[in-house]
């Protein structure tokens, strides 16, 4: 694997949708700007920004798992763009999962967290993100995730 590029997607406070003994806690976060830095696959250089409106849906299960699937569109500083649907896990040792169903924030380095993106690219020279396979690693902050992509070869 290879790492080509960071998101870094602010976030604003979860809404939680609702929360039950069987299901969990369902909460949507919106997403409303972020950034993307690194390079493509020959190294060149991309920046770019997340665009507004996008969402992080999650339902954080009973014993403290976090299914996630969050959906951004990415406008690269050339004009180009590309669409993601990232969907994942977060987990955190047994001890932390009441913190987390009650919404608390943990230390980012008492959990696991990755995902595994998938792409639209909405331009010819973009199309390589539609033929790998990627996968991610991200840190959960108070305001930001940071998402690091990784290109599997």
């Amino acid at each position: 694997m290879r790492f080509l590029f960071k998101v870094l997607a602010q976030v604003e406070k979860p809404i939680v949708v609702g929360q039950d003994g069987k299901n969990g806690r369902r909460q949507l976060i919106p997403v409303p700007s972020g950034t993307v830095e690194g390079t493509d696959l020959q190294g060149n250089p991309i920046t770019g920004i997340v665009l507004p409106g996008a969402v992080d849906s999650q339902v954080i299960r009973p014993d403290g798992k976090c299914e996630l699937s969050a959906r951004y569109g990415v406008q690269l500083s050339d004009g180009r763009s590309f669409y993601i649907e990232n969907n994942g896990i977060r987990t955190v040792p047994e001890e932390y999962v009441p913190r987390v169903l009650r919404g608390e924030f943990v230390d980012p380095s008492l959990y696991y967290f990755a995902t595994t993106p998938r792409f639209e690219a909405y331009d010819d020279s973009l199309r390589w993100l539609e033929n790998y396979v990627f996968l991610c690693k991200a840190v959960r902050k108070p305001d930001v995730v940071e998402i690091s992509y990784y290109v599997v070869e």
